[in-house]
C-alpha cells in the first residue's frame, strides 16, 4: 500500500479502497477555528451528547480576533466554556494559527484529523490524514460518528533532485498549481515522494501539503521518516513519532515528476492560486505592499529566513510590509534570538498570530496596487480591497521584493549565501494558553452573547418543485464569493439571519432581498462551484434564504457536501443546459422526492422554453437519505 491507503485502511469503518465508491472512516482528532467553531458546536449541543467521543479535539480561535464590537468577544467566550464543559481543548486569541499550532503540538503520524477548516491537510505535513470539511461534519465526527467520503484517487508527486538556493517549498507546491490547477485534486489525495523529501523539513512540507487545498484535494500526505522525527523531537514529543512510509510495491493512479534542480522561484498571479508563472517572467512589477505569513509560510523557519534577507536592509519608501507569525512559539523565538530586531529595523510591521490579512481581516491593500503575499489564495476581493492585484510567492521573494519594491527573482539576491534555514535542535515549548477541559464539567455554564441565533433547520425535500434561477454564475465560484469573510462581515457567523443579508454581496448585491421576495429559489453556476474555504455558512445562509436546489457543471468538494449536510440538493447539469437556461428562468422540478429516491438524475422543465433537461445528483445512498430528510441534522435525528 501507499501511506495515504495505509492511514485509510487503518480507520475504515464501511466501504473498500476502490476509487469512486463511498467509505467511512473513524475520526482521532477534530479542529475548529472560531469562524466556523461557534455554529460547529451549536450542532454538536443539539445532538444531546455529554463529552466529546475522539481521542483529541481542540477548538482555535485565530480568525476573528479584531475586538470591533461585543460579537466577537462574546463568541470567544462561548467557544472556551463550551471547551470546558463538553471535553477540548482551547486554544486561547493570540497563542496561534490553528494549523500552524495543531501541527506543533498535537499532530500525529498514522492517525485522522478532521476540521472545520478547508487549510486541515497542514497536518499531513507529519504523516496525519487530514482532512477539511464543514462544521456538521466535524460536530459528527466530535460525537463519535465516522466521516464518509468517496474513496479518493491517490496521485504520487515524485520530488526529484535538490532545490536550488533561493528556490523553496512554496515554489514546489506553485509548480504543482501550474500542472494540475485548482481543479486538478479534486476527488484526489496529493501523496509526496522521491529522493527530494530528504532535505524537506516538516514545517516545509506544511507549505505544501496546506496549499494542497487550492488544488482541491481531499488531502495530502508526506510519510512520516527521519525529518518528521527531528520534528517531533525538536517539539517535546519524540514519542508521539511513529514511522509510516509506502511499500516499495505500492501502486498509484497517477504520478506527477517535480525535478527539483530545474525548478525556479514561482508566483502566482491576480487573481486565482493556478495562475502562476516564473518570477523572473514579471520581474519588475512594482509592489506596493508585501505580507509574509497566516497559515502558510508562518513558522519560525519562514520568518528567520525573511529576517535573514531583510537584515541590514531598509524595505523600499513605497512599500508596507506585515509580518504575522503562525504561533505564539515561533513569535516567542523570534523574539528571544535576533530576528525580530532584523525585522523591525528593517521597517516591518509585526502583527498577532491570527490569521489576519489572509482573511481580510486587516490590511487591505490600496486601490490598484500590487499587494505581494505568502498567503495561500489570492481569490478577488479576498484582501478586502475590491478589484485587488494579488500575487502569491515564498517568504525570499516577498523579503527581496519588499526591499527592492519591485518583483524580483530572489536567485541572483541569495547568491553564495545560504538561503534555507536548518530546523532548530529544540522548540521553545509553553503549552500555557492551551486550556484543558474542565475537570468538573457539570458546574460549567455556556456563555451566549446575543449575538448567538438557534440555528436554522429545512423541512423534508419537497415532492415537487417550482422555483426561479435567482442567480447565474460562471466558473471558479468560490465560497469567499457565495458568503465573504473581513472584518465586517465574520463577526455575525452566530447569527445566521444577519450573516444571510451578505450572500453573493459581492457578486450581486441585490442577491439577498431578492432571494427573500421571491421565497426562494435557485443557483446555477459553471465548472468547480464552492471551491476555497470550508465555512458551511456558504451553505447554510443560502438555505436560510430558501435556496432550494443549486445547478452548476461541477462542485468542489467540501462545499457540495455542506450543501447536502443543510439540505441544499446539488445537481450537475452539462455545457448545453447551463447555456440554455438564463437567470430568472423558471423551472419545475415535477417529481423532485421521487427522482432522488429511486433515479440517479432529476427531471427539470424550462417554463418558459418548454424544454426538458436532466440533471445528475451523484448522491450515495446515504446522502439521498439526507436530502429526502431535509439535511443531516434532520436525518441524525431520524436515526
Amino acid at each position: 500500500m501507499n501511506v495515504a491507503q495505509k492511514l485509510i485502511s487503518s480507520h475504515l469503518v464501511s466501504g473498500n479502497l476502490k476509487p469512486g465508491g463511498e467509505i467511512a472512516i473513524s475520526i482521532d482528532q477534530t479542529l475548529t477555528q472560531d469562524a466556523t467553531g461557534t455554529m460547529a458546536y451549536l450542532e454538536f449541543e443539539a445532538m444531546g451528547i455529554p463529552k466529546v467521543r475522539t481521542k483529541l479535539s481542540v477548538s482555535y480561535v485565530d480568525h476573528n480576533t479584531l475586538q470591533t464590537g461585543f460579537e466577537n468577544a462574546d463568541d470567544h467566550r462561548f467557544l472556551q466554556t463550551i471547551a470546558a464543559k463538553y471535553g477540548l481543548y482551547f486554544s486561547r486569541p493570540g497563542n496561534g494559527i490553528c494549523h500552524q499550532v495543531h501541527l506543533e503540538r498535537f499532530a500525529r503520524p498514522g492517525q485522522t484529523l478532521l476540521g472545520s477548516d478547508s487549510h486541515t491537510p497542514n497536518a499531513g505535513a507529519a504523516g496525519m490524514l487530514a482532512i477539511g470539511a464543514g462544521g456538521l461534519n466535524v460536530a459528527l465526527a466530535m460525537a463519535g460518528e465516522p466521516f464518509y467520503l468517496v474513496m479518493p484517487k491517490i496521485v504520487r508527486v515524485v520530488l526529484t533532485g535538490k532545490l536550488r538556493n533561493g528556490v523553496s517549498a512554496k515554489d514546489i507546491i506553485l509548480e504543482v498549481l501550474r500542472k494540475l490547477t485548482v481543479k486538478g485534486g479534486v476527488g484526489k489525495i496529493i501523496e509526496y515522494a522521491g529522493e527530494g523529501l530528504k532535505d524537506l523539513t516538516v514545517p516545509e512540507r506544511a507549505t505544501i501539503t496546506n496549499m494542497g487545498a487550492e488544488l482541491g484535494a481531499t488531502s495530502s500526505v508526506f510519510p512520516s521518516d527521519e525529518q518528521t522525527r527531528a520534528f517531533f523531537r525538536a517539539q517535546k514529543r519524540e514519542a508521539d513519532w511513529a514511522e509510516l512510509k509506502a511499500d516499495p510495491d505500492a501502486v498509484y493512479d497517477e504520478e506527477v515528476v517535480i525535478e527539483l534542480d530545474k525548478l525556479d522561484p514561482m508566483i502566482a498571479l491576480p487573481s486565482s492560486p493556478d495562475n502562476v508563472k516564473r518570477v523572473k517572467d514579471v520581474e519588475g512589477t512594482p509592489v506596493r505592499q508585501v505580507c509574509i505569513g497566516s497559515c502558510v509560510n508562518s513558522s519560525y523557519s519562514d520568518l528567520v529566513l525573511a529576517a535573514q534577507i531583510l537584515k541590514d536592509h531598509k524595505i523600499h519608501p513605497d512599500v508596507s510590509l506585515t509580518i504575522t507569525p503562525g504561533s505564539r512559539q515561533a513569535l516567542h523565538m523570534i523574539t528571544t534570538g535576533s530576528a525580530l530586531a532584523g525585522l523591525v529595523s528593517s521597517g516591518a510591521r509585526v502583527l498577532e498570530p491570527a490569521c489576519g490579512p489572509c482573511i481580510g481581516m486587516g490590511q487591505a491593500p490600496a486601490t490598484g496596487a500590487v499587494s505581494l503575499r505568502t498567503f495561500n489564495r489570492n481569490f478577488p476581493g479576498r484582501s478586502g480591497t475590491a478589484k485587488d492585484l494579488v500575487y502569491l510567492c515564498s517568504p525570499l521573494t516577498a523579503a527581496v521584493s519588499a526591499i527592492t519594491g519591485k518583483i524580483t527573482d530572489p536567485k541572483d539576491w541569495v547568491k553564495g549565501q545560504g538561503a534555507r534555514v536548518s530546523l532548530p535542535e529544540e522548540f521553545s515549548v509553553d503549552d500555557s494558553m492551551i486550556i484543558p477541559p474542565s475537570m468538573e464539567p457539570e458546574k460549567v455554564v455556556v456563555e451566549r452573547g446575543p449575538n448567538i441565533k438557534p440555528l436554522p433547520v429545512r423541512g423534508a425535500l419537497e415532492g415537487s418543485l417550482t422555483a426561479k434561477v435567482i442567480l447565474k454564475v460562471g466558473d471558479n465560484i468560490t465560497t469567499d464569493d457565495i458568503m465573504p469573510a473581513g472584518a465586517k462581515i465574520l463577526p455575525l457567523r452566530s447569527n445566521i439571519p444577519a450573516i444571510s443579508e451578505y450572500v453573493f454581496s459581492k457578486v450581486d448585491p441585490a442577491f439577498a432581498s431578492r432571494a427573500k421576495s421571491s421565497g426562494g429559489g435557485i443557483v446555477l453556476g459553471g465548472n468547480n462551484y464552492g471551491q476555497g474555504s470550508s465555512r458551511e455558512h456558504a451553505a447554510l445562509a443560502p438555505m436560510y434564504l430558501g435556496i432550494k436546489v443549486v445547478l452548476a457543471k461541477s462542485f468542489a468538494r467540501i462545499h457540495k457536501d455542506n450543501l447536502i449536510n443543510f439540505g441544499i440538493l446539488p445537481l450537475t447539469v452539462g455545457a448545453d443546459v447551463y447555456d440554455s437556461l438564463e437567470q430568472d428562468a423558471e423551472l419545475e422540478f415535477p417529481s423532485l422526492a421521487k427522482d432522488v429516491r429511486e433515479s440517479s438524475e432529476v427531471t427539470l422543465k424550462d417554463k418558459k422554453s418548454g424544454k426538458v433537461h436532466k440533471a445528475e445528483h451523484g448522491l450515495t445512498e446515504r446522502q439521498k437519505q439526507i436530502i429526502l430528510a431535509g439535511g443531516l441534522l434532520n436525518f441524525v435525528k431520524g436515526k
